[in-house]
């Protein structure tokens, strides 16, 4: 594969630009940028580009004699999926599961969002094929060959051509999907997409969606690909994949054209900070309206399960994290706090800058500081395209802007001094997002070298380094297009994956050896196809290993039994700071990726030799920089040699980016022509902000906190036990201040979120003058700031240098499999005292100066009249918590060593404030109402609510509400403050973090001994999970802002000495005045997750039978509700099942003259065929062959339509 005395194209085809790199027969490099998209003079930018290297007319053909190769990155597949412009595809998928895809996991993607916005779908129908195959590959319906071929004729007859075969089990058992693959080849279908090939791998909702995103873009990406092959007339042509491998034109399918122009980016900033001898990098490509950021430490990382666009990718990507901060990230000041995006100016209107009429950005920052000179960017501005950047709007906008903060909160910050908070802003956000993919993930960033690539990158770097501890930076000659020079360094790989699903065991290893090797026969195939050397050709062979009952895996190098358990191991104390030696380990998948390495070439020297190390620069300009204003040189990046040394602060500008050395660095030119800068003095943190709020440092703490508590539940996520916690999310993590006021979360479950701040209440109050460093706390107690007994919340004292002087708080509260009670998974439907509902933990010391102590937990989860029934779980679940915690710990700790602890101290006050000053801005509009809320069992619910405009505050009176219950519908008062914090925080139309300050202008009445504030031993477990959702719907009818959603959480529940399980079902959302409600969504005061349907069928003896959208049960109105669901479950062993739920005699209701939502159901059907109606809370005992049938409530229809008027 050498390609002497020829031209190599390297192009990057983006969104807006296409950057070509062209290497010359004589080994030299030449670049060319043009538009994408310019139908009046070319039509296709990457064959242009090659014309304009060239020096080819339109008419010219392009000498195929002279090109030895072109490797093209395309967003084409990526822009027709954001677009949703891909061909008209058919789903073909087991019957029963038409939904499964739309449905997805259940979850709603923005948790405080009343109108409930979720991707579209993108295929156009769908065909339900009668087959069944179970998880162990037993054939249960045979493939109905008349019925298929019916439905395919059909949807051929319609003009469809591209179809995705997704069938349940067919990752692992394929007969079904190969016979429909067959069919549909026969009849005429020209993409056929079948799920066990595209993406063998367990989970068919991640699979079924890649299936899907594959048969919609490959159509589009074949033709794209002709027709840039017709155009280079019988080139060579090979397109970089997702995966970071290039692959022949032929082979290159849509699933695996995603991140086609961001791998290439990746694999050159690899490949240029290998040969700068830097192993440890951290990518950060910084363009118009976004940040790619990536890690790397040896080998490529990939993301075998990822979401863009809305869809779930289940195939092996470059991980890479974006973040909605680039330099077209628009700057506002929303009255109390800056914000940096996530909006973007994009290119039409563009920065202010651009001088079209657009808003200020971080581009414009830029300008304002200096940073960003005009005379020396591109003057490609203006209607004719020949002006330079406009400072003077620049200039007039940051005036008008300073003088509007200055009126809102008395901050006298000059224009240049907003424009710089503004860039810290910026910074922070993409220091955050590195974070995530790095010292998350248990790396030292600090280890690390920042190689900035993109057109923003180099004003950015040094300051983003510096938010890190980080103290190197690298920038390539080729920086502005590395993506592109990435594809010429690129290797051909072939990568394959399947599902194993088995005990690491030395028999099992032997079973997945045969399938390596032939994974292997078959990608080292694929490679070979392309005209590769043997002799080049190398196989990696990777298992990824799990623990047994958790979902997340590692992988490790396929090696001997001991040697792969140790790699685990350590893998896993780097990530999780722990690891469990007795807990088996399971082989998830077994991956074989087959490298063709490139054949090395000449490198090429940006750089002369060392001829003038002190150059001149172009001139001086005033730049504002580390605080003030300095004067700054200005170099040209082409005028420096090799061993050129500049010291911060200076500017170098090149063609297509500007690098900003700042005060304290150094950059150098190597010898390749890398500018390497260097920190050459040690960074010291600046002298604390102040106490007094500043509102650039308000949004950098918000953006601060809710990193850390993120951070916490990645780790809680990703290290427990429960399946609840682990693939349903039922989990939260938080942070709070000394007085246990809650400071931020993550957005995770809002009835966790708003109470859990009542239990670190409790642990201050019971154990104030006892704490002790080391020392951790565990409860549940309902009545002591709890929700229900499954909730277990645990909680981690942060002492500081004294020992009795307690800075914060950290918090995880997260929903166990099982905590003892009447029956499995503690959801007893019939409880009526606490004790019936598992065992009670109130104040429980569960670390003691460090040491845990496992025997007395142990002890007291067996205690009681009906004791936990797997306390091993429970044990590895408040480990995790414990985990989580510590992780928040350790990043308050940091945050204090940067900023001060009274600073700290200081913003976790004015972010509480902030959010109280947005909540009374909503009151300001509100009037006051009230509703009665009547509930299956003939109770109510009553809520006022009265708003003092003068004082700007509200009150909240539940008075007239039930009496405390003889059942299990009992809500702690815990519960109704977080019902009513939810409900305020929902009508601030902006992201603000939800904080205890959301309730200070709220005045909360619950009477004693209602059922909104029981007394011990009132049961309460239905309390959190459905008369939460009740308490919402009632704010919301008193505020008339929506209809009643399903208000229940259909909470099912099934097990026996060995099982157990529990999960929530979707329903319908309410309408509202201006939208519809959302079908088959998770609504309010959960937002938790379905186990995915093959995984489900794995791990527990039950078959899903049916899962799909209750069509025409949401309520009709001016605006409608959504639509419920229809779940239908076998059980294959003898079972207890139960149903807690709401709504199966009151109707959600209607408002303003919609009609109320359809009722919920649940009945058994025996194996014999009797029937068996339950009622909302039931339970029965199940046989082999029996089912349970739920179908849940739909939400309330808003106003009165033609039909009901």
């Amino acid at each position: 594969m050498t390609y002497d005395s020829k031209w190599e194209f390297w192009i990057d085809r983006g969104g807006t630009f296409t950057d070509v790199v062209a290497r010359c027969p004589d080994g030299s490099l030449v670049t060319h940028k043009l538009l994408s998209e310019d139908p009046e003079h070319y039509r296709d930018a990457a064959v242009q580009g090659i014309r304009y290297v060239l020096g080819l007319k339109a008419d010219q053909p392009i000498p195929a004699d002279s090109i030895a190769v072109v490797k093209m990155g395309t967003t084409v597949a990526t822009n027709a999926l954001l677009e949703r412009k891909g061909d008209n595809t058919l789903l073909a998928i087991t019957s029963g599961f038409r939904d499964a895809l739309r449905i997805g996991y259940q979850a709603r993607p923005r948790l405080f969002d009343c109108n409930i916005v979720l991707p579209e779908m993108l295929y156009e129908n769908v065909l339900e094929v009668n087959e069944r195959i179970d998880s162990h590959g037993q054939i249960l319906e045979p493939f109905d060959n008349l019925t298929a071929r019916s439905g395919l004729l059909r949807s051929f007859e319609k003009g469809v051509r591209a179809i995705a075969i997704v069938f349940m089990n067919a990752y692992r058992y394929p007969q079904h999907e190969l016979e429909m693959a067959r069919l549909a080849s026969e009849i005429g279908f020209t993409q056929i997409s079948v799920s066990h090939m595209v993406s063998p791998l367990i989970k068919l909702v991640g699979r079924g969606d890649t299936t899907v995103v594959d048969a919609y873009l490959s159509p589009i990406l074949r033709r794209y690909v002709d027709e840039v092959a017709s155009e280079l007339g019988g080139v060579k042509l090979m397109f970089m994949q997702s995966n970071g491998g290039l692959t022949n034109a032929k082979m290159f399918q849509g699933k695996d054209a995603i991140l086609s122009g961001p791998a290439g980016g990746v694999v050159g900033a690899v490949e240029i900070s290998s040969e700068a001898g830097f192993d440890k990098i951290i990518g950060f490509d910084m363009g118009g309206t976004s940040t790619d950021v990536t890690h790397y430490a040896g080998e490529y990382e990939r993301a075998f399960e990822t979401l863009v666009a809305g869809v779930r990718m289940r195939a092996p990507m470059m991980q890479i994290h974006t973040v909605a901060a680039g330099g077209g990230s628009i700057c506002a000041f929303d009255g109390s706090r800056y914000r940096v995006g996530p909006e973007s100016a994009g290119a039409n209107p563009g920065p202010a800058s651009y001088g079209k009429g657009g808003p200020l950005t971080v581009t414009d920052c830029n300008v304002m500081l200096g940073k960003l000179q005009p005379d020396y960017f591109p003057a490609i501005f203006g209607p004719n395209q020949d002006k330079v950047l406009n400072k003077q709007i620049v200039y007039e906008k940051f005036e008008t802007l300073s003088n509007k903060i200055h009126s809102s909160t008395g901050d006298s910050r000059s224009p240049v001094e907003v424009a710089d908070g503004f860039l810290k802003i910026a910074v922070e956000n993409m220091a955050n997002a590195i974070k995530k993919i790095s010292v998350q993930r248990g790396y030292d960033v600090s280890e690390y070298s920042l190689c900035a690539f993109g057109g923003a990158a180099g004003q950015h770097a040094c300051l983003v380094a510096d938010a890190l501890g980080m103290t190197n930076v690298i920038a390539h000659p080729m920086a502005g297009v590395l993506s592109a020079y990435g594809m010429g360094l690129a290797d051909v790989r072939a990568l394959r994956e399947q599902s194993v699903e088995k005990l690491l065991t030395k028999d099992n290893i032997r079973e997945t050896q045969v399938i390596l090797d032939r994974l292997s026969i078959e990608a080292i195939e694929e490679v070979k196809a392309q005209s590769v050397s043997e002799t080049n050709i190398e196989t990696i062979c990777n298992l990824h290993l799990k623990y047994d009952g958790t979902d997340t895996s590692l992988i490790v190098n396929f090696s001997s039994l001991e040697s792969m358990t140790e790699q685990f191991l350590l893998l896993h104390k780097q990530r999780y700071a722990f690891v469990m030696p007795d807990r088996p380990l399971v082989i998830e998948t077994a991956a074989v990726e087959v490298i063709a390495a490139k054949e090395k070439v000449e490198e090429v020297s940006f750089a002369q030799k060392a001829k003038n190390k002190q150059p001149k620069p172009l001139t001086n300009v005033e730049v504002y920089i580390d605080g003030g204003e300095r004067n700054t040189p200005v170099y040209d990046r082409k005028y420096l040699d090799a061993g050129t040394k500049i010291q911060g602060p200076a500017i170098i500008q090149e063609a297509v980016s500007t690098m900003v050395v700042e005060p304290g660095w150094c950059a150098s030119v190597t010898d390749e022509g890398n500018l390497l800068l260097n920190r050459i003095v040690p960074l010291e943190r600046k002298s604390a902000p102040g106490t007094s709020v500043d509102p650039v440092m308000l949004e950098v703490f918000n953006n601060l906190y809710m990193s850390i508590a993120e951070q916490m539940g990645f780790t809680l996520q990703n290290t427990a036990h429960s399946v609840n916690i682990k693939e349903r999310l039922d989990f939260s993590c938080a942070i709070f201040d000394p007085e246990g006021n809650l400071v931020a979360n993550a957005p995770h479950m809002p009835v966790h979120l708003g109470s859990m701040s009542e239990s670190v209440r409790t642990v201050i109050r019971e154990n104030h003058y006892s704490m002790r460093p080391g020392d951790v706390y565990v409860l549940n107690a309902p009545y002591n700031g709890g929700t229900h007994l499954p909730d277990v919340t645990v909680v981690t004292p942060v002492f500081g240098e004294k020992e009795h002087d307690i800075l914060f708080y950290v918090g995880s509260r997260g929903h166990h499999a099982d905590i003892g009670g009447l029956t499995p998974g503690s959801m007893p439907p019939h409880s009526q005292i606490a004790e019936e509902e598992g065992v009670l933990i109130d104040n429980f010391k569960l670390v003691d100066s460090g040491y845990f102590c496992e025997t007395e937990f142990r002890s007291l989860l067996e205690s009681g009249p009906y004791p936990a029934r797997n306390i091993d779980q429970n044990i590895a679940d408040v480990r995790a918590q414990i985990a989580a915690n510590e992780k928040g710990v350790s990043e308050l700790r940091k945050m204090v060593v940067n900023y001060g602890l009274s600073t700290v101290h200081a913003y976790m006050k004015y972010v509480q404030d902030n959010a109280e000053e947005s909540v009374r801005r909503v009151l300001d509009v509100l009037k006051d109402g009230e509703f009665i809320y009547p509930m299956d069992d003939g109770n109510q619910i009553k809520v006022r609510v009265s708003i003092d405009k003068e004082a700007r505050r509200a009150t909240v009176d539940f008075s007239g509400t039930s009496d405390q219950l003889d059942n299990n519908f009992n809500a702690p008062s815990a519960i109704c403050r977080a019902a009513v914090l939810y409900v305020f925080r929902t009508l601030v139309n902006k992201d603000i973090p939800m904080n205890e300050g959301c309730l200070k202008p709220i005045d909360i009445i619950i009477p004693e001994n209602s059922l909104l504030s029981p007394q011990y031993p009132a049961a309460v477990v239905a309390g959190n999970v459905e008369t939460s959702q009740a308490i919402t719907d009632s704010l919301y009818g008193a505020l008339r802002v929506m209809a009643a959603a399903q208000g229940t959480m259909n909470n099912l529940t099934f097990g026996n000495d060995k099982y157990q399980y529990y999960e929530t079902i979707c329903g319908g959302s309410g309408a509202g005045p201006s939208f519809h409600g959302t079908s088959a969504v998770h609504t309010h005061m959960t937002n938790s997750r379905l186990t995915d349907p093959e995984v489900l069928e794995l791990r527990f003896p039950v078959m899903l039978e049916n899962f799909e959208i209750r069509k025409s049960s949401g309520g009709d109105g001016l605006f409608s509700g959504g639509n419920g669901v229809v779940r239908k479950l076998r059980f294959l062993e003898d079972m207890q099942v139960m149903i807690l739920s709401s709504h199966r005699t009151v109707a959600p209701f209607g408002l303003n003259g919609g009609n109320p939502g359809s009722l919920g159901r649940n009945w058994i059907e025996r194996s014999n065929g009797t029937k068996q109606q339950m009622t909302g809370t039931d339970k029965a005992d199940v046989s082999p062959g029996d089912k349970i049938i739920i179908e849940t409530p739909g939400g309330g229809g808003y106003g009165k339509s033609d039909i009901n008027s």
